[in-house]
């Protein structure tokens, strides 16, 4: 067991660290929580990242050209020049509207998805993805007011469809995502732009990849868990 839990932890800081290298590139700060360690599964560690994959098409109703991926890819511009539709043949993904993971973003699970209406889409533009891997663990979240941790706080665990009626919080400047994956969404009820965020501290909203503050709800990525 001690053997293949050190396999484990190695395979998921080197692909933690690639992302990191990435993520350097476009001057995000994000920082690993270490209780995120607890919650990896000793059966395999290639179960975490395989079995992913993801089809890209040009055109409406999944025609024209398209591109299959199976893995993180910072910029999909040489496999299609549009995005009309999409399908999910496994695992869980978020698409960004522009390369090295920035700009809109939506979360996307195994499905059918025939125009960007589909997918909350903004428009037909889709420029990177990135897998998120398979999780079985507890959620955690604590949100702040103001940036660096400081001000109002309050601590999350399970979904919560409007801030400001639960908490008196319009806005959300600082969090750290302590166990689990969350996104934040603009408005209350699981509306507008989405943020999907991976265990980690965000001391800022643009860490995230946001232009403001303002976050109406909050849900946790539930549909990540596999059969134990």
């Amino acid at each position: 067991m001690g053997k293949a839990l050190a396999v484990i932890v190695l395979a998921y800081w080197r692909h933690y660290y690639l992302n990191q290298l990435l993520s350097r590139q476009r001057g995000f700060k994000q920082t690993l929580h270490p209780q995120t360690l607890l919650h990896l599964t000793c059966s395999n560690t290639a179960d975490l990242f395989s079995g992913h994959q993801i089809i890209f098409y040009e055109g409406r109703n999944f025609e024209g050209r398209h591109y299959e991926c199976s893995s993180d890819c910072a910029d999909t511009h040489t496999h299609f020049s549009r995005c009309n539709s999409i399908r999910v043949d496994s695992g869980c993904w978020v698409a960004y509207e522009k390369p090295n993971y920035a700009g809109y973003q939506y979360m996307l699970t195994q499905g059918k998805y025939p125009n960007h209406h589909r997918w909350a889409g903004f428009n037909n533009c889709i420029r990177s993805c990135r897998i998120i891997p398979s999780y079985n663990g507890s959620y955690r979240l604590k949100i702040f007011e103001r940036t660096d941790f400081s001000g109002k706080m309050m601590e999350l665990s399970e979904d919560c469809p409007n801030l400001q009626d639960s908490f008196q919080m319009r806005s959300i400047s600082s969090c750290n995502v302590v166990e689990g994956y969350w996104i934040l969404h603009e408005h209350p009820h699981y509306r507008g732009r989405q943020y999907i965020l991976r265990p980690g501290s965000y001391s800022r909203h643009s860490d995230w990849g946001s232009m403001t503050t303002s976050v109406g709800s909050v849900r946790r990525v539930t549909e990540l868990k596999q059969n134990q």
